[in-house]
């Protein structure tokens, strides 16, 4: 067999792509971007890897989350820290409940390109090609605004390299003191609409306070002070991504320099397809969006092709059922998992699955429904005696009105309030704290009941 190429993509049937009008203008893009230095590196890659090995034997638990879709438009350092921020929070949170560390993997510094479910949207009769993210094209309802255009991946992987510079200095550099984190959640938990997650958020309080009282301090301890922080996105457009990969001089391994981990979305899962193709070769840990139409013999095909290894941390696979699915077909796929003896890493998109038009005519989420869908996850795992490993939110630090209900009860007349999101809707601050209160409840239980079922 002919040793895989990056280009190799290009001989198979592609989807979800654009098809740019002018081929010079894109091969001059494309040559630029294969000079410029990647935006993150394979001993980066490895670690992550490794980090989501743990996970996947239930040693770890894994937080993705950040944005739908990354913006030119709404590109902001405020934005960045405070979607940094609270992940932190929910990071800390979930690692109370799981007693585990947690990964936390952004959704961030590359999630720009988005699929569709149609090539074309009309509005007033007028039917234009769609949005395809800002890497591609623009949101305004106009013929040129909607002309694919390459540049785009230039001001993509400027805004991405600068995303990163500040995630990097924001992880290493004092603003993830773990005290300071705790104070934030403090916040959170004093308003009486969040008193029911006080008495979690105080016992964590007492730990950090024996640990001060032991001598164990922030000023004294690297790992009170920093975190490891991860990023991650869809490789959907790749003539991107191949352009950012390059040869690891240290292990002679391929490597996507656009991001830790690359993912495959639900409509990009062809296994004689590009995408993946593309993403076979590269030895960064990939993400296999699951689906109520993923089969079982569709996830094996595709596990043997990702991961012929069998490599632990190489492949995670993200199930987006919707609430009241999961029961209906995770339990086939966790059996296709087995019959296989693959290792792969179970986490829970509990977003995707659950999108509805509100009565006011807005895209949205209920709050309710997202929890039930991760209530159901885990659950499934408890029943089958294998790993929830991790949740995969779509979630911003901003003070959004984009997902209704929680504690601070967004309603369906309140979504045109903060309604920002150009694709689909997050989850804000306030409801993805409260989620990983929830969240740790459940990690609480299910290792209660490991430990049980251990005893007996």
């Amino acid at each position: 067999m002919a040793e895989w190429q990056k280009s190799d993509w290009r001989k198979l049937p592609r989807v979800q792509m654009p098809d740019y009008v002018d081929a010079a203008p894109l091969e001059k893009v494309e040559a630029q971007l294969s000079n410029y230095p990647p935006l993150v590196f394979a001993g980066e890659a490895r670690d992550l890897k490794a980090q989501l090995a743990s996970a996947s034997r239930g040693e770890a638990f894994l937080l993705q989350g950040g944005d739908c879709a990354e913006s030119f438009e709404q590109f902001t350092a405020d934005g960045i820290r405070d979607t940094f921020k609270v992940m932190l929070q929910m990071a800390m949170i979930l690692t109370y409940g799981a007693k585990v560390p947690v990964v936390k993997l952004g959704r961030m510094a590359g999630q720009f390109a988005k699929p569709r479910s149609a090539p074309t949207e009309t509005k007033d009769g007028v039917e234009l090609p769609s949005y395809r993210g800002d890497i591609i094209n623009e949101l305004a309802f106009t013929p040129e605004a909607r002309i694919p255009d390459p540049l785009k991946m230039t001001q993509a992987y400027t805004q991405s390299a600068a995303t990163l510079n500040l995630l990097r200095a924001f992880s290493k550099g004092g603003y993830a003191d773990v005290h300071q984190v705790h104070s934030w959640t403090l916040g959170f938990t004093e308003s009486e609409r969040a008193a029911e997650y006080r008495n979690m958020a105080n016992r964590i309080s007492d730990a950090l306070d024996f640990m001060s009282a032991a001598g164990i301090a922030s000023h004294s301890s690297q790992e009170l002070r920093t975190v490891d922080f991860y990023v991650s996105h869809e490789a959907l457009l790749l003539e991107y991504e191949e352009a950012l990969t390059r040869l690891d001089s240290t292990s002679g391994k391929w490597l996507a320099g656009s991001g830790h981990l690359i993912w495959i979305g639900d409509r990009t899962r062809q296994p004689d397809g590009a995408h993946v193709e593309f993403c076979r070769g590269v030895q960064n840990p990939i993400g296999l969006k699951c689906g109520p139409t993923t089969t079982a013999d569709d996830l094996k095909v595709l596990m043997a092709r990702l991961n012929p290894e069998n490599e632990a941390g190489r492949l995670t696979l993200i199930s987006r059922f919707g609430a009241g699915a999961v029961g209906d077909h995770l339990p086939r796929l966790i059996k296709a998992v087995r019959e296989e003896g693959a290792n792969v890493l179970w986490t829970c998109d509990a977003m995707h699955g659950n999108t509805i038009k509100s009565s006011t005519g807005y895209k949205t989420r209920p709050f309710d429904s997202v929890l039930r869908e991760v209530r159901e996850f885990f659950a499934v795992h408890t029943a089958e005696g294998t790993v929830p490993g991790g949740v995969h939110f779509e979630m911003t630090g901003q003070d959004v009105t984009e997902c209704t209900g929680g504690v601070y009860a967004v309603s369906d007349e309140d979504l045109s309030a903060r309604y920002h999101t150009a694709c689909d809707p997050r989850l804000n601050a306030s409801q993805s704290l409260e989620l990983a209160f929830l969240v740790a409840e459940e990690l609480v239980s299910h290792r209660q009941g490991r430990a049980k079922t251990a005893v007996a």
